[in-house]
């Protein structure tokens, strides 16, 4: 009987030490997501005439071996306002490892007005990184 208290007691921190170092290791690290840049695309802030055709690309990609991309969205917001959603995709398969798009949209025919277009990805952790840029129109 007197062993049994410190039997259990070993016991009782193997197994601790087993679930624990069983366990796997999540660092946490976001997607990445960045702007494609050189040609058409728009890549930083910038003033365009009214009812310009523009071009943002996108490349994402994921930063740890199990935690694949699982959306992409773009949102806009004018003028400072709330962003609303304006397109959206479930990411599977080979686009859960890296994703690439290019947008394409008319700008608005009102000058003054700032358009910032929000591009989100979010991984299989639910952890989400974004880029954006502001077009202001002539």
């Amino acid at each position: 009987m007197k062993f049994a208290k410190p039997l259990l007691f070993l016991l009782l921190i193997g197994l601790t030490l087993f679930t624990v170092t069983s366990c796997e290791k999540d660092e946490g690290k976001l997607p990445d997501i960045s702007f494609k840049t050189g040609g058409n695309y728009i890549s930083s802030d910038v003033t365009l005439p009214a009812g310009s055709a523009i071009i943002i690309g996108i490349n994402a990609a994921k930063t740890e071996d199990k935690d694949v991309l699982k959306k992409f969205n773009v949102s806009k917001a004018i003028n400072g306002g709330a962003p609303a959603s304006v397109f959206s995709k479930d990411l599977s398969g080979s686009e859960g490892d890296q994703y690439s798009t290019d947008y394409t949209a008319t700008l608005e025919t009102t000058p003054g007005q700032v358009d910032q277009f929000i591009f989100t990805v979010t991984n299989r952790d639910g952890l989400t990184n974004q880029v954006a840029v502001k077009i202001t129109i002539q």
